[in-house]
């Protein structure tokens, strides 16, 4: 399919979209989509509750790709910002290098969840043609031009797009994430034995602190999702976010307009003291993955921050035989406890010559900055090496 066969239309509102045809455009298991933040019932909770609307700096700009029959045929979700804030891909040292040598990097355009560090493909197109792509690709920049934007970015993108994006002309980048890798493990004692003797026995003891004092753990999907569980968790993710970042991204309809549209893709994590919940984490399962994403507490217990955010993650992925658990950006605490080092990549098509000269320098030290500290860091995951399993309870 050529160019020319295709007409691209510019949504300034997800809304605009049926929900039909969007989510017709995912990759997709048995008629659901692989990855829940890229239904239209995610992108839309965000923006009915405010969170990712104009007036926070996430103006929707969703490209629909048409064949000549009408029918769609591409998406690129994509979003006109007037900031770099809730990305997890940092460019603010661009920014501010460009508006000192005289330019206005903002606004730019950004394909990406928002609030949302996990890889995704972004160039939708279920055919799978790469003409089809490179046309969404094409798009985008054009729609830079006319909206006078600096560049475009597309963050947290599966390998084979950010190769059809380089090729195409646009920067690529690397940065690390810790995935934890199922590896048919019948229990979580069966990971256990992976690991080295000093690790089992740390994890074992972590595991145990965390819930000496009797506390017990929910995990809570679907119909289980009351309001007074959400209203629980809000207040745990308000304390970690005011901590963190002085103003969390996401409000307290949001959780629940996600909790209505999606409720079966939500496993809310608490932990209990008696039947009063202390802390949570929220994750979001997939077709093969479970996707870590919000934690908090009202009251500091030593180590139940792994073992809401990562251990019982693992338990839930061996329970439901999934494949990966995608704990969130950065955190090389995380190495660990069993989490491996995995390259995650964004690309970048960057307007004006003379900066992007100067990002695709950096971007060259960059990659290989990365690649080596990956090697560093798979010598410090936690599995055995020749070592031999005993018992150490």
């Amino acid at each position: 399919m050529s160019d020319d066969q295709l007409t691209a239309t510019i949504h300034t509102t997800t809304a605009a979209i049926p929900a039909a045809v969007w989510n017709r455009l995912l990759p997709s298991t048995a008629g659901k989509p692989d990855n829940p933040f890229l239904r239209h019932e995610f992108f839309l909770a965000l923006e009915q509750s405010g969170c990712a609307t104009r007036k926070t700096g996430w103006q929707p700009q969703h490209i629909l790709l048409n064949d000549e029959a009408g029918k769609a045929v591409g998406l690129l979700p994509l979003f006109l910002k007037s900031h770099s804030m809730g990305e997890y891909v940092f460019d603010h040292g661009w920014a501010d290098a460009f508006s000192r040598a005289g330019g206005r990097y903002y606004p730019k355009l950004q394909a990406s969840i928002p609030f949302t560090p996990v890889t995704a493909p972004k160039l939708l197109v279920p055919s799978g043609e790469p003409a089809v792509q490179r046309a969404l690709l094409t798009a985008a920049e054009t729609l830079a031009d006319r909206l006078d934007a600096s560049s475009v970015h597309a963050t947290f993108v599966p390998e084979a797009e950010a190769d059809l994006a380089a090729a195409a002309g646009w920067l690529y980048r690397y940065d690390t994430q810790f995935h934890w890798h199922n590896n048919d493990y019948p229990s979580f004692d069966a990971f256990l034995a992976t690991l080295s003797s000093r690790h089992r026995k740390t994890l074992k003891r972590e595991r145990r602190d965390a819930l000496a004092d009797g506390l017990t753990v929910k995990w809570l999907s679907g119909p289980d999702l009351t309001e007074a569980a959400w209203d629980a968790f809000y207040e745990f993710y308000e304390d970690t976010g005011s901590r963190k970042w002085g103003q969390p991204y996401l409000n307290r309809l949001f959780f629940s307009l996600l909790s209505e549209s999606m409720g079966e893709n939500v496993v809310l994590m608490l932990a209990y003291d008696g039947n009063t919940p202390i802390a949570g984490a929220l994750n979001l399962v997939g077709t093969d993955a479970l996707y870590g994403r919000n934690w908090g507490a009202t009251r500091h217990v030593p180590f139940l921050h792994f073992e809401l955010c990562y251990y019982q993650a693992i338990d839930y992925a061996i329970a439901h035989k999934l494949k990966t658990v995608e704990a969130g950006a950065q955190g090389e605490h995380k190495l660990a406890r069993g989490y491996e080092p995995t390259t995650t990549r964004s690309v970048h098509w960057i307007g004006h010559p003379g900066l992007r000269r100067a990002i695709a320098d950096f971007l060259e030290q960059e990659r290989q900055a990365v690649v080596r500290e990956q090697e560093v860091l798979d010598g410090f995951t936690p599995f055995r090496r020749g070592e031999r399993t005993d018992s150490d309870d």
